[in-house]
């Protein structure tokens, strides 16, 4: 068998395979290039171990090959494929083993492991590990979905991302793997692609500011650049435990590739051709270092990251992205006030067939709520830069793309009204707020919460700033924001959602102050936020 090709290279990775619209299982002998004895001077699983996309009966299991992160080649200088072993056990000390295996780590896609474990119980937690050389992982948690007729009394989740390691220590993540959750949405902007400047020094909020911690290397171009950033993120020991403590569900953004991409365009005027080649790269990259399972291997520069997961006849999760298939932003970019651009038909966020999938998929669900979890704002919001300037809009939002943003809004009160929640993040701020058409149909369609940061940012500049007062003057729909670092915690039940805005006092020092800035809730059948 040849392993280079992207339909074989899944041989070692799991049980299953996307393989022509069918998934056929695969056993396949061991390559002939097999490292049978390899040999490792020090750990290498410097880079933790994480569980995703859980199902009720199993989830997938990371983890990567890397004795030295943060050089180029990981320190996997003998460059062949290893097998690695693998265990579940229903007790944390793993003393009741139920599944186990061994899975190729290959180096065509830097030494990564993805299992897809099966035949695991409904709605309740396992622990994983990993074993090679005689070198331990770290123990993992995992936990199964309940059946699709289950009907679970409640679900609680965290939503985060935008952790720029340069911007801020990594305190939310430490306190989210000591919350009593069951998975964690990661919005998107998991690394950040530009490169160490020679001082340290950029602007942030219009200031001048010196990083917290420095990028290692160059903006990432290559695929070798995109790894080793993922890596040295990936080394914080506040990030690995939130990962090892329970199934990340997973979606990128914008940093994953170069900021502010959109479909087959940069925001350098970079011919089409050349940037889908960067990426290629980046998706690689990004698949390579998350809990993904084989549907979302890239094949060249596109993978397939909008999905689908169940929580017994709770919650469904619409996992969208609103980066590969969007037109690219219009008026440079930049806030500007909407013009006719801004509404046209022409235009898409989420590409014909994505949005065909959403739409049937909320058109058949028969769970007491749906979540669409997305990585940009939806909220129509507005602002002025000045007191009596125009009003202006970010046309990166969904408030760049008016006719995409109202027929899902329509489709939402037309087939599923008052059970829609929409959680999103990129905005480095909080906000939560309801969905209305616009202003002269006030009503609420949905609602939707905005996961702050985790370290983008910096120590930010607090609810009382120019922007803040702004947005809430312009906004009525707006029922609070904040420039803080935190992440939102959502606690579903069958007939409330309520949500907590978690917020820290710094991050450009250890251990912040974690508080509640506002909490609100949404009873099902009746869009719109109450606080609670």
């Amino acid at each position: 068998m040849v392993f280079l090709k992207r339909r074989h290279v899944l041989a070692g990775l799991g049980a299953g395979l996307l393989l022509s619209g069918r998934i056929r299982a695969l056993h396949a002998a061991n390559p002939r290039n097999l490292d049978e004895k390899p040999r490792f001077d020090t750990s290498p699983f410097q880079l933790g171990v994480a569980s995703g996309d859980p199902s009720p009966d199993g989830f997938v299991i990371w983890t990567r090959l890397a004795p030295r992160p943060l050089s180029l080649d990981a320190g996997m200088t003998h460059n062949r494929p290893m097998l690695v072993n693998w265990e579940i056990a229903e007790d944390e000390h793993l003393s009741h083993i139920v599944r186990k295996g061994q899975a190729l780590a290959h180096p065509e896609l830097a030494h990564s492991v993805h299992v897809e474990v099966t035949g695991l119980k409904p709605d309740r937690p396992y622990w994983y590990r990993f074993h090679i050389a005689g070198h331990d992982s770290m123990v993992g948690r995992g936990h199964t979905f309940p059946l699709p007729g289950a009907s679970p009394a409640r679900v609680r989740f965290a939503a985060a991302g935008c952790q720029h390691y340069e911007e801020g220590y990594y305190t939310a993540w430490r306190n989210i793997a000591n919350e009593p959750i069951d998975f964690v949405f990661h919005y998107g902007d998991y690394i950040y692609e530009g490169g160490d400047r020679k001082d340290g020094m950029h602007k942030l909020n219009g200031r001048p500011f010196r990083a917290l911690r420095r990028h290692i290397g160059p903006e990432c171009y290559s695929l070798d650049e995109y790894r080793r950033r993922y890596a040295q993120y990936k080394t914080d020991q506040d990030l690995q435990a939130a990962h090892a403590a329970v199934p990340w569900i997973v979606t990128l953004d914008d940093h994953e590739v170069d900021n502010n991409w959109a479909g087959d365009s940069d925001q350098d005027g970079t011919p089409p051709d050349i940037f889908r080649l960067r990426r290629e790269v980046a998706m690689q990259a990004y698949y390579e270092h998350m809990p993904l399972r084989l549907t979302s291997l890239p094949d060249g520069s596109h993978m397939q990251v909008y999905r689908n997961l169940r929580y017994g006849d709770l919650m469904n999760t619409f996992v969208l992205d609103t980066r590969q298939y969007r037109s690219d932003q219009v008026y440079g970019d930049q806030t500007a006030a909407q013009g006719a651009d801004v509404w046209s038909p022409d235009r898409t966020m989420m590409g014909a067939e994505q949005e065909r999938w959403l739409f049937d998929g909320l058109g058949r669900s028969d769970t007491k709520w749906n979540l669409l979890a997305h990585q940009v704002m939806m909220m129509n919001l507005a602002h002025r830069k000045s007191g009596h300037a125009e009003l202006v809009y970010s046309m990166d939002q969904w408030s760049g793309y008016m006719y995409s943003r109202k027929r899902l809004l329509q489709f939402i009160e037309q087939h599923c009204p008052g059970n829609v929640v929409n959680v999103t993040g990129d905005a480095h701020r909080h906000f939560a707020g309801n969905l209305v058409y616009d202003a002269s149909h006030p009503a609420p369609v949905s609602v939707e919460f905005l996961a702050t940061s985790v370290s983008s940012g910096s120590d930010g500049l607090g609810d009382d700033d120019t922007f803040s007062r702004s947005v809430r003057r312009e906004n009525p729909q707006l029922m609070a924001t904040t420039d803080q670092r935190g992440y939102v915690i959502c606690d579903v039940g069958r007939g409330v959602w309520h949500a907590d805005l978690k917020v820290l006092d710094k991050v450009m020092e250890r251990d912040g102050r974690l508080s509640t800035y506002a909490s609100f809730a949404v009873e099902r059948g009746k869009p719109g936020l109450q606080k609670a």
